[in-house]
């Protein structure tokens, strides 16, 4: 038995990449020859009119050789009313107390809900009627884990609000193999439980803030087996800091082409530029620079504004005061990398005096 575990993809109203990437996780699922595609909360995005939009859904959900099974999340908890239908395939999990079963596991939804403490507590003791010991038991959780060290940013664009919040030791003496959560969008994430299940949180399949950074990865594991990161091929964010060296041989406008060069076709470069640069010696200004800077962006996929933080200090690399500094400096014996940090740190502070 396979399972494919994925969360958080928003789906809007338009054809775009998040929708690319829902026909790419059903081609994924096809390739790994999964039994269950799991989408634990948010499948779509806050307001849209899921009505409109489930035709959709139900073709591409229909006919894959594997069952959808999903639960809503904070943003859509108002998409999934009893009685509409997404396709043969979907099962909706909407009721902790009506599991799904398939083979020999039982799948049990806990959505979210405007709740937490005493009443989640209460829910989830409910189920350890449902989670007996002939099945292998799953269940589905949107939600905020607070055993992790989470900010908002982490949930999408969530406010300061606490979204459905459990504790790891919400779950002992629940008779669980896989606790299959959505909500935590950054990265994959997982936890073992004291009975020797895991909580697992796979991030969202594609970037949906800037906050979530580097590929983007779902869950694909056997029943019975941990669970497995997945990578995936889609639209991404990745910051890439180029640094340089006021000493160095390298034309700085040919390091910052080599940086972007290697950066996945996929992603969408945050690119930040700092460090000195001798703007003599390579025959730049700190404006010609940037305007070389800025052509390259373009060509890349440089996503905003480039954050610029360098300075060129020329003046300072040909001065007698700078060049006795540095003779001492290599006298010192002292390790390459911090001798960096020193002459870049002192190259700032006499920058700044002069100025």
């Amino acid at each position: 038995m396979k399972v494919l575990h994925t969360a958080d993809i928003h789906l809007r109203d338009q054809d775009d990449e998040r929708w690319e990437i829902l026909q790419k996780l059903i081609k994924a699922g096809k390739k790994e020859k999964i039994n269950l595609l799991v989408i634990s909360g948010d499948l779509f995005d806050k307001g849209v009119d899921a009505e409109k939009l489930r035709p959709k859904i139900r073709k591409i959900f229909s006919d894959n050789g594997f069952k959808v099974v999903m639960i809503p999340g904070n943003h859509d908890q108002e998409s999934f009313r009893p009685g509409l239908f997404f396709g043969d395939d979907t099962i909706i999990l909407t009721d902790p107390q009506k599991p799904f079963e398939f083979q020999n596991i039982r799948i049990a939804g806990l959505p979210f809900e405007k709740t937490g403490g005493e009443e989640i507590l209460n829910a989830l003791n409910d189920l350890k009627k449902i989670f007996i010991k002939d099945k292998v038991n799953i269940l589905l959780f949107h939600g905020e884990l607070l055993d992790s060290f989470f900010s908002p940013g982490d949930f999408g664009e969530e406010d300061t609000r606490r979204y459905m919040p459990v504790w790891l030791d919400y779950f002992d003496g629940l008779n669980v193999s896989y606790i299959l959560a959505g909500h935590f969008h950054t990265k994959f994430d997982d936890r073992k439980l004291k009975n020797g299940g895991y909580f697992v949180y796979p991030g969202s399949p594609i970037s949906i803030t800037k906050k979530e950074l580097g590929q983007r990865k779902v869950n694909i594991f056997e029943v019975g087996k941990p669970p497995k990161p997945y990578p995936l091929i889609s639209p991404h964010f990745q910051k890439v800091e180029v640094v340089f060296d006021p000493l160095g041989e390298k034309d700085p406008a040919k390091k910052v082409k080599e940086h972007l060069e290697k950066v996945n076709p996929e992603a969408r470069v945050l690119l930040s530029i700092k460090g000195c640069i001798n703007g003599r010696k390579f025959s730049l200004t700190e404006e010609e620079l940037k305007n070389k800077i800025e052509e390259m962006a373009q060509k890349a996929r440089v996503e905003g504004p480039v954050s610029y933080e360098f300075i060129d200090v020329r003046e300072i690399v040909e001065s007698e005061l700078f060049k006795n500094f540095s003779k001492k400096l290599d006298e010192s014996g002292i390790q390459e990398e911090k001798k960096k940090s020193v002459i870049d740190t002192v190259m700032k502070a006499m920058a700044e005096a002069r100025s």
